[in-house]
């Protein structure tokens, strides 16, 4: 049995953060600074966080290194089964050809590289967040932009930097569900005040894609369709979460945001400056061929089923018969009491077999197949090829778990929160940073949920400050902690092959993920004061 400590260092929370700090601080230093690679980067991280646990903390070694497996038993299940089986289903779009008719089709919207961003990384890239989540946007986005003739660098900053705004609400909005099942608030409140911020992001995410994919000229050029995307989106997301379902607020945004777009090159008689970026003449020509009217309904078929199966699996009678293969596991060994001396829940493992997305994206993958009409034998190994090319990933990302885990089990993620809860009223403006920093440890918005939304509703008691407000401000400054995430650098260098440089993209999504967390932060600090007081449901 181990009690959780909180002040290891001299008895002093300030010391012990230091301390507790280095093991994300040496991750980060060398993915950003030294560009090791992410695999070698989090096994060093988790080294060093479990020998601080131990040596430190006076973590048993036996418990630091239970709590390591089950972090890496969670990576792989659910995350990792969500990312392999979704980039599997688009590998036999590939097989067969019928990913070829699917860019084709996008481009015919249009052939200016900014709108595709747009309309991809973006607006598509939120539906895969709304019904997955995990990872899947940005190993599926940057691969189709990768199709359409953008750079395999640009395509990962582009899929990491539009996956912000929908995180929240993602995988049928898990993360705000969770916050609401830890903290004991209504998680349609909690979603109702998640939908008054990251809605704010939403309509700067578009022209940030823009001028990362032209500069200036892009963002002058072609401004009026990614403010008309953004703002769609983000009324839809509010509107959605606050007055319809919060589990359907980025379906609902995702779709009128991509309608939005195509609506608007219409409006511009669907032309371009001529100084736009466009797609590759080779794949301009062979975008010249026209497509039978089966081969595009096949070709969308793979997107369409996994809607269908997603939506099947969220009626509440299906739903309740699938959740009879949800199974608690006490984590064998591991005997964690909190700093209070409470048990603690981290080594429950929940195995919910065919509730996870995975499973049911493994279904639509089987379905698919079908509907593409290809042969087992050849879907088969289309799923070996998806496993090596994932290989270093699913090491990074059982990896960064373990450290995680490892981190929250011996408490050093807990004297972070602590330390930084302790700030009084100015803990308004850290709020979204603890959210921001669980999500770069552990990939998961959902995670860091679980993770700190105790701590920030009794900072909130604390400091006098509204509960509700804190508690959201956990799940919106989390979603900017996403395109940082060493899980994700590892899903998005894997799918567009880039292995072993994700400190590259790593240093070109970094200042944007702190430009919007300070915005968020300075939003949170208003919504906190009687100035956006009004905001708080």
């Amino acid at each position: 049995m181990y009690r959780q400590v909180l002040d290891p260092v001299a008895g002093s929370l300030a010391w012990s953060s230091l301390v507790a700090a280095l093991p994300l601080l040496v991750l980060f230093v060398m993915l950003g600074i030294l560009r090791v690679t992410a695999w070698v980067a989090s096994l060093v991280s988790l080294a060093l966080a479990a020998v601080i646990a131990v040596a430190v903390y006076g973590m048993p070694f036996g418990q630091a290194l239970l709590a390591g497996s089950e972090g890496a038993a969670f990576g792989f299940f659910p995350i990792l089964w969500i990312v392999i089986n979704a980039i599997w289903v688009f590998r036999m779009t590939v097989e067969t050809g019928h990913f070829d008719v699917l860019r084709r089709s996008f481009a015919r919207v249009s052939d200016d590289q900014r709108v595709q961003a747009i309309i991809i990384a973006f607006s598509f890239g939120a539906l895969m967040e709304a019904l997955a989540g995990f990872g899947t946007p940005v190993a599926v986005t940057s691969v189709m932009l990768i199709a359409l003739g953008f750079k395999p660098l640009k395509a990962a900053v582009l899929a990491l930097t539009a996956n912000t705004a929908p995180v929240a609400f993602g995988a049928m909005a898990t993360p705000i569900i969770t916050l609401g099942k830890v903290t004991g608030i209504s998680g349609d409140t909690l979603g109702a005040m998640v939908g008054r911020q990251t809605p704010v992001l939403a309509v700067f995410v578009p022209l940030v894609l823009v001028l990362i994919v032209d500069g200036r000229r892009g963002l002058r050029e072609s401004w009026p369709v990614a403010l008309g995307c953004g703002v769609v989106f983000g009324v839809a997301q509010y509107a959605t979460s606050n007055f319809v379902s919060v589990p359907l607020a980025d379906v609902v945004a995702s779709l009128l945001s991509a309608v939005a777009v195509v609506a608007l090159v219409r409006l511009r008689g669907g032309g371009r400056p001529s100084s736009a970026p466009v797609v590759s003449p080779e794949f301009a020509e062979r975008g010249a061929r026209p497509d039978s009217r089966a081969d595009v309904v096949r070709a969308y078929a793979p997107y369409g089923i996994i809607i269908l199966v997603f939506v099947i699996c969220q009626v509440p009678v299906v739903k309740g018969l699938l959740d009879k293969a949800t199974y608690t596991i006490q984590w064998p060994g591991l005997h964690l009491l909190s700093p209070e001396g409470k048990p603690s829940s981290l080594p429950v493992f929940t195995l919910n077999l065919f509730t996870t997305p995975g499973t049911q994206m493994l279904v639509a993958g089987v379905i698919t197949m079908i509907a593409l009409r290809l042969a087992p034998p050849r879907a088969v190994r289309a799923y070996g090829v998806t496993l090596h090319q994932l290989r270093w990933a699913i090491v990074t990302v059982m990896a960064v778990l373990a450290l995680a885990f490892v981190m929250n089990a011996s408490g050093q993620t807990i004297t972070l929160g602590t330390w930084m809860a302790g700030a009084g009223g100015l803990f308004a403006l850290l709020s979204p940073i603890l959210g921001w920093l669980g999500v770069a440890v552990t990939g998961s918005d959902t995670s860091s949920n679980s993770l700190f939304g105790v701590l920030q509703v009794a900072a909130a008691r604390q400091a006098g400050l509204n509960e509700v407000l804190m508690a959201a401000g956990n799940s919106s400054g989390g979603v900017l902690g996403k395109m940082i995430s060493p899980q994700n650098l590892a899903i998005v260098a894997a799918a567009v092959g880039l292995n072993g440089r994700e400190g590259d993209i790593f240093r070109r999504v970094v200042v944007w993920s702190l430009i919007f967390l300070l915005a968020l932060c300075f939003l949170s600090v208003l919504q906190a004061s009687p100035v956006l007081s009004w905001m708080v449901p």
